[in-house]
């Protein structure tokens, strides 16, 4: 079994009154950034619980609050129930416990898979991405496992700050796929949708700390290439909190999903 789905997959389930459903699960230690369980990783590991309850499952919407730092390696448990349901939509609450102390709380909106799609339009085409052959790998560093087991490619510009120089536009563009031979699915594009660095990098450099406050992804089509490219961007800090803004295609030019979070902005002691 490829090791994100061995990561996301429950020890066990059982039911518990009103609707609820309690999935024991482990924290991978495959997906770290600085040590931490990755957000994507997360989201995709929630996401697959609430799957295993949904008759639902096209176009999720999945919005996650982060609440406190997940422990890697360390069981936990995972519940989940109905909020409610109709021809067209699911939608679900779950809720990840460690230690007794709740970490993160999540919805999901799920779309019926054979809903009638009456209209496709792009008012914008698909990003503008640099060719993987110019693009620069990013590289390992110690408690980043997530770049163990994901294979990031970035524009020169988008990885200028690891050598110590700052651009004037917070942006980030790349490409990305899993390292072991992997399709992306729902979960999988969770995972990709967090997965790149912050792109106040760019023009702060990575002397600061970036924790996720609150993060959503709206997943419009599973993609057709082993490859997704990504751009990342953040206009705006007020009172050290921001907004980082990503889109995520494929290579045929299909919008694969559309992302936000907001996190703070910390200078590094």
């Amino acid at each position: 079994m490829h090791i994100f789905d061995q990561g996301i997959k429950p020890e066990k389930t059982r039911e518990e009154e009103d609707g609820i459903r309690v999935h024991t699960v482990r924290i991978s230690d495959g997906f770290l950034v600085q040590g931490t369980p990755n957000g994507g990783f997360l989201m995709g590991l929630l996401a697959r619980q609430l799957l295993n309850q949904s008759d639902k499952t096209s176009t999720p919407i999945i919005t996650v609050n982060f609440l406190a730092k997940a422990k890697p390696t360390e069981p936990a448990e995972v519940f989940t129930r109905a909020i409610s349901r109709s021809k067209q939509f699911n939608r679900y609450e779950a809720r990840l416990l460690q230690e007794n102390k709740e970490i993160l709380w999540a919805t999901g909106t799920f779309v019926a898979n054979d809903l009638e799609c009456s209209l496709d339009k792009y008012e914008e085409h698909a990003i503008d991405v640099a060719p993987r052959t110019e693009c620069l790998e990013i590289p390992k560093m110690p408690n980043f496992s997530i770049y163990d087991n994901m294979e990031v490619l970035m524009e020169p510009k988008s990885l200028a700050w690891v050598n110590g120089e700052l651009g004037e536009k917070s942006e980030i563009r790349g490409w990305i796929r899993f390292r072991e031979k992997r399709e992306f699915d729902l979960c999988g594009v969770l995972l990709a949708a967090d997965a790149f660095p912050p792109p106040i990098f760019v023009t702060e450099g990575p002397t600061a700390w970036v924790p996720t406050i609150e993060m959503s992804v709206n997943i419009r089509n599973l993609p057709v290439s082993e490859w997704l490219k990504c751009r990342y961007r953040t206009k705006h800090i007020t009172c050290g909190l921001l907004e980082e803004d990503g889109e995520l295609w494929d290579e045929a030019g299909n919008l694969v999903a559309i992302s936000r979070q907001i996190a703070q902005f910390r200078k590094a002691d």
